[in-house]
């Protein structure tokens, strides 16, 4: 991350106050405004063991903060990216209780929150600058092809459990926001270069710059890294360009135009226990908005273009073949999003908005040229009923081509004794709406000689229903120790139905149904920030959780039982800074693929050990600043302990990384 020019003054304060953890926000308050800080404590003290509380927008889509929030939400800062060494949004994530982050191999992830875990991340709505990148038509997150360069990010919301009610389709699990900094804020030329093991290169170069009213962003990237199995096999290589421009009409409203492109080289993806999928796709987008404090519009394209050429993995590629070889895939997306914030009464904020959205795709897979049109319609009011008692209430109606209307709606209960203390419960009901792939896929799997042939076609499902979720949850967030010490805890209990999914209807058909089980998943969190000395950071946080279903094959409930993590951090003034994260994750045991099912019941194969083990992550960096802040150099460690494990039954086996970072800003 680029460096900021320390503050005159004090040294040690300014840099205890660039230390964020876990999404703790950086503020200078006033000794007025300091907690329970008393006469006799140094003045200079009081100030430099002080953690001020995190404003975010992604639980209300409006600022407020965290402690009145309606929902679990983390914030992951510049520091924290800065500081981590990651060379990926996921690795990021990992830090976070009830975040299951599953590394396939050198390029793909799967993310998912709380158990509802399954090969294709298609249950967390995820955004950029609440743009939303989630491909509504295949119902993925492609998160080596975000149109962001890592020392653009200012801050990473992340909300957990259901928000149809204000979000609307796909915010099943969660949401995540990755907010970008504003022309001003990144002002002048920021250059960073990191490289490492397993060819691992990652370049950006950012302009920004303010005229008058006039302010402009330019970013371009390259990554690339080869497989872990394979060091001499390519995972992944990307190209990306993006540009940000705002006009401010006035001093307090704005027209913001943007717009990217992603173009990457390969994707290899496990997609499935029984089948792969190389592909090479490249994103677009465009967009365009008028913002001030309580309205905004905005209307965004994205594009998804890919070639794609799934195979069984060996030894099923002897026996299987998915015709056609080569598949093309042409998707747009196009949204118009409106929202107004108001304040009725004192206490009382009302947000209400619309969303309409149309997705097309153009494939060979599917039988025709399709389209989809969706209208969301949401209001939501959150009433300070009594001094310490909040109240917010929501509802979202949402019309698609190919489901019934939906309603979605979310109640939360806020009960703040003190300042420092709150106290939360909350239910909520969100849904999932089959993809334009599930509705309309027509492709054939065909028996290779000297078998018979047989080809199966696999068709999509004419009369679907929308997953749904309905969600319960208990919360609290304590300050304690003069603000140096934060403590939260969540309990939750969720209840999946109707998860879609393919079902072999005769030896020579497969279609898309919704499975008639469920799942009841259920478990908490627990976790500790603190500020321990003018220079030393920590955090540490548990999560349980427990699947009860009745979900059968692939569609199944996964995830360990228990995971762990715990961080320090440490930077000082002459310049020098480290930082250890570890992550402990438990076993789970994730379905055999239909295919594997299949042939091994018939003799032909042996059925692949469905369990991963437990296994540890221990992550390092240390990095020292220099030319008056202006330049950092650093070196980092992803799985410094060397601890091989695979994260996914036919993943590829996770081995250690390295790498070295050069970062200049002027």
């Amino acid at each position: 991350m680029t460096a900021e020019p320390r503050r005159s003054g004090h040294p040690m304060l300014a840099t205890l106050l660039t230390i964020s953890l876990s999404g703790l926000a950086r503020a200078e308050p006033s000794v007025a405004d300091l907690p329970n800080v008393t006469d006799s404590a140094p003045h200079i003290d009081a100030i430099e063991l002080i953690k001020e509380e995190e404003s975010v927008s992604i639980a209300a889509r409006y600022e407020q903060p965290i402690s009145q929030s309606p929902a679990n939400v983390y914030v992951i800062t510049d520091e924290d990216i800065r500081h981590s060494g990651a060379v990926d949004i996921p690795t990021l994530l990992r830090r976070i209780p009830g975040m299951e982050v599953m590394q396939m191999n050198g390029a793909e992830f799967n993310v998912s929150v709380r158990g509802d875990n399954q090969p294709d991340s298609n249950k967390l709505l995820v955004m950029v600058d609440g743009r939303v990148i989630y491909n509504d038509v295949h119902g993925t997150v492609n998160w080596k092809l975000l149109p962001v360069t890592l020392p653009e990010i200012k801050r990473i919301e992340v909300l957990k459990g259901p928000a149809s009610a204000v979000w609307g389709f796909n915010a099943f699990d969660g949401v995540i926001n990755i907010i970008t900094k504003s022309p001003e804020e990144m002002k002048g030329t920021t250059l960073q270069f990191g490289g490492g093991s397993y060819g691992t290169i990652m370049a950006s170069a950012i302009q920004a710059g303010t005229v008058d009213k006039f302010g402009y962003r330019l970013s371009v990237g390259h990554n690339q890294n080869a497989s872990w199995s394979n060091r001499n096999a390519l995972a992944f290589r990307d190209n990306l360009v993006n540009v940000l421009t705002e006009y401010a009409l006035t001093s307090e409203s704005k027209i913001k135009v943007s717009g990217g492109l992603v173009d990457s080289d390969a994707d290899n993806s496990p997609m499935a226990q029984d089948i792969f999928v190389q592909k090479r796709p490249a994103q677009a987008y465009a967009s365009l908005s008028y913002e001030r404090q309580d309205f905004f519009v905005r209307i965004f394209w994205n594009q998804y273009n890919a070639t794609a050429t799934p195979m069984f993995h060996p030894p099923l590629a002897q026996f299987l073949t998915v015709t056609p070889k080569s598949q093309s895939f042409l998707a747009n997306t196009y949204n118009l999003d409106a929202q107004h914030n108001l304040e009725l009464w004192p206490g009382n904020h009302l947000t209400y908005g619309v969303n309409y959205r149309l997705n097309t795709l153009s494939s060979n897979i599917i039988s025709q040229y399709s389209t989809e049109n969706r209208l969301g319609l949401f209001i939501q009011d959150a009433w300070k009923v009594a001094d310490p008692v909040t109240i917010v209430a929501g509802v979202r109606y949402d019309m698609d081509t190919f489901i019934h209307p939906t309603i979605s709606p979310r109640v939360a209960l806020l009960y703040a004794p003190s300042p420092d203390h709150t106290f939360r419960l909350s239910g909520s009901v969100a849904y999932r709406p089959p993809t334009l792939i599930e509705k309309k896929i027509d492709q054939q799997v065909n028996t290779n000689p000297p078998f018979p042939l047989v080809s199966t076609s696999i068709l999509g499902g004419q009369s679907l229903s929308p997953e749904q979720m309905i969600s319960y949850e208990a919360g609290y967030q304590g300050w304690y120790w003069r603000h140096r010490l934060r403590v939260r805890a969540d309990a939750f209990y969720n209840h999946i139905s109707d998860l879609i999914s393919i079902r072999n209807q005769s030896p020579t058909e497969a279609t898309f149904t919704n499975d008639t089980g469920s799942a009841n998943i259920y478990g908490g969190e627990v976790g500790v920030e603190f500020l321990a000395t003018k220079w030393l950071t920590g955090f540490a946080n548990y999560s349980y959780q427990n699947i009860d279903q009745t979900f059968t094959g692939r569609v199944q409930r996964a995830g360990p039982h228990n995971k762990f993590n715990v961080g320090l951090r440490g930077e000082w003034e002459n310049g020098l800074s480290a930082e250890a994260i570890f992550h402990y994750y438990g076993s789970a045991s994730y379905p055999p693929g239909q295919s594997f099912t299949t042939f091994s019941q018939a003799g032909l194969v042996t059925l692949p050990n469905p369990n991963v083990g437990s296994y540890n992550l221990l992550n390092l960096r240390a990095g020292y600043r220099f030319w008056h802040d202006k330049a950092e150099v650093a070196v980092s460690a992803f799985n410094a302990l060397n601890d091989k494990h695979q994260e996914y039954p036919l993943g590829e086996t996770i081995g250690s990384r390295v790498m070295g970072w050069l970062t200049m800003r002027f």
